[in-house]
């Protein structure tokens, strides 16, 4: 390789490589991602793509920097910390010194069924860097229904999931707009061929809760990029197309085939075309509680009491929350101080959970806030 474009100069040891070479790298360079929640996975997602030279990146972050996310976050700094700078201006600022030459489009708001088909636009794939269920069912439902690529990921404690999703074409209700195109053979399960409902509030551990390990991330995160890599230079064989699992403390490396996940046309989603998510349906219902200042959270009908069995454990709840607060509880709800939270007059802002997953938070009206707070600290 020696006569190098100019502008492709700095990925000549990437283009060494013989599956990318010049022609993978005009593809990644006009290749457009966007990447849902610029947190621990998202931010190392975000920086590995834009040194690889993904043309076009859209970021999608409604939380500000804070120092507890230093440990893991690899795109923030003590100065984003300082000016409460929002996660995804934050790395669009960081991404910018680090590749001039690409787009980088920021934006600073809740992912959610009203703003996703405007995000999607253009989009080529989507790579996950969520922290709760809801969200990520959303992301599937466009996924199937766009025709997009998907790359689900998540990481807690010191364990780490990560699965390529390449939707099946039957229930696609629009041309897909992506240049990563795949055969029927190709396709793969859905998130929720894979996991059909999500966890009923309080039963999956958070990161607020149960603590993660930088390294972990960076595991899924490099998971997670090199099989988007894969697909935008058309590497689609190249895919790892298993549902691979790993925990670093307990030196447990799992590969699980997600094929046998699918079958049967029984998969709401990619099977009969379903999508409750993208339609607005399954939506945790977040109002303000006029004159209390306060927001209730209502968790959505199908992991709430409507469905026999869920209720979510007040006692064990208590315990997770024990580092963040003094909590007490009940048979009837659990309460107590989010004492890292500060709201309104400057005081610690209080949770009430009730049983059926609805939850109350004392101190804030900002809707998008107590939505974050549910999802870190309740979890859905």
């Amino acid at each position: 390789m020696t006569d190098i474009p100019e502008d492709l100069y700095r990925y000549h040891r990437q283009m060494l490589l013989p599956s990318i070479g010049v022609e993978g790298q005009r593809r990644l360079q006009n290749s457009h991602a966007l990447i849902v929640g610029c947190g621990a996975l998202g931010s190392a997602i975000t920086d590995a793509l834009a040194r690889a030279g993904v043309g076009t990146l859209t970021i999608i972050d409604r939380d500000v920097v804070e120092i507890t996310n230093l440990q893991r976050q690899v795109l923030f700094d003590e100065n984003d910390v300082a000016n409460a700078i929002p996660k995804a201006e934050a790395a669009q600022t960081k991404l910018a010194r680090i590749n001039s030459r690409i787009k980088i489009r920021a934006v600073v708001d809740d992912f959610n069924h009203r703003n996703a088909d405007s995000l999607i636009d253009g989009v080529d794939i989507i790579l996950d860097g969520l922290d709760n269920f809801e969200a990520r069912y959303l992301l599937n439902d466009l996924a199937v229904a766009r025709g997009l690529p998907y790359i689900y990921g998540g990481a807690v404690g010191t364990s780490g999931l990560s699965m390529p999703i390449l939707p099946h074409a039957r229930c696609r209700v629009a041309d897909s707009t992506s240049n990563v195109q795949w055969s029927v053979e190709r396709a793969t399960p859905c998130l929720r061929c894979v996991f059909p409902t999500p966890p009923a509030p309080g039963s999956a551990a958070t990161c607020d809760t149960a603590g993660v390990l930088g390294s972990a991330v960076a595991w899924v995160a490099a998971h997670q990029t090199s099989q988007a890599i894969k697909l935008l230079t058309g590497h689609i064989d190249a895919l790892d197309r298993s549902l691979l699992s790993l925990d670093l403390w307990e030196n447990q490396l799992r590969r699980i085939d997600p094929a046998q996940a699918r079958g049967g046309e029984t998969c709401p989603c990619c099977d009969q075309g379903l999508f409750p998510y993208m339609q607005g349906e399954r939506t945790s219902e977040a109002v303000s509680m006029c004159g209390r200042g306060a927001v209730q959270i209502m968790a959505p009908d199908h992991i709430n009491r409507k469905t026999p069995g869920v209720d979510v454990d007040l006692k064990r709840m208590a315990h997770k929350l024990a580092e963040h607060g003094t909590f007490t509880q009940h048979h009837f709800l659990l309460q107590g101080e989010l004492i890292h939270e500060i709201g309104i007059d400057q005081k610690p802002i209080e949770l009430t959970l009730f049983p059926t997953g609805r939850a109350i938070f004392k101190g804030t009206e900002d809707l998008d806030l107590a939505r974050s707070l549910y999802a870190r600290y309740v979890g859905m």
